[in-house]
């Protein structure tokens, strides 16, 4: 359709693919737009890290002394960041009833070919 062309009655079709191209220069736009904003992580402290996990502080103390938990060190002071014990938290998870089933179930599968 040519720009000059349009008439009252190809408005529809001219406002459709109008509303095409835009949509069209959206996604290019979106595709190629880098992230601008860096994203800041926030240490936080044993009492927050305590707060989050629902654990005591001896207990902190205890899982940092043998490596367990993610965490940084500066001088006497422990550091943490939330999505790293989130993700510490997540990779802990314990599989359920049915999950170990339909694991032994494609183990045996494919044990048999």
């Amino acid at each position: 359709m040519n720009i000059n062309e349009i008439t009252f009655d190809s408005l529809p079709q001219a406002i459709g693919l109008l509303i095409n191209e835009v949509s069209e220069l959206k996604c290019l736009l979106v595709a190629k737009q880098k992230p601008t904003e860096t994203q800041r992580r926030t240490p936080i402290g044993v009492k927050d890290v305590c707060a989050l996990t629902g654990k005591a502080k001896p207990t902190i103390y205890a899982l940092v002394q043998q490596r367990i938990i993610p965490c940084y060190k500066t001088a006497k002071k422990l550091y943490f960041y939330e999505d790293e014990v989130l993700a510490w938290i997540n990779n802990g998870k314990r599989k359920t009833g049915l999950e170990l089933k339909a694991e032994a179930e494609n183990y045996s599968q494919n044990k048999r070919r």
